[in-house]
C-alpha cells in the first residue's frame, strides 16, 4: 500500500524527530512552533522514512493514510 496523504494533528511540540527521520517530507516551523509537512513531495518515494517518523514521534501526532 502506498501512502497517500501525510498529516500532524494538534499537539505537536516541535521535537525534531520528524524533520530528523524525514527532512524531504517534514520541516520545523519556527514561527508555528510546530513541524509541518512539505507540499508537493511525492510520498512514495519516503514511504520508510514517514513511517519511522511517525513511530519516533513522542506525542503520536504524526499521521499518514495508505492508498
Amino acid at each position: 500500500m502506498a501512502i497517500k496523504r501525510v498529516w500532524i494533528e494538534e499537539g505537536c511540540i516541535s521535537c525534531g524527530m520528524s524533520e530528523m527521520n524525514c527532512p524531504e517530507v517534514f520541516k520545523v516551523d519556527d514561527e508555528q512552533d510546530s513541524s509541518t509537512v512539505i507540499e508537493g513531495v511525492d510520498y512514495s518515494l519516503y514511504e520508510a522514512d514517514i513511517k519511522e517518523a511517525a513511530e519516533a514521534c513522542p506525542v503520536e501526532v504524526i499521521k499518514y493514510e495508505e492508498s
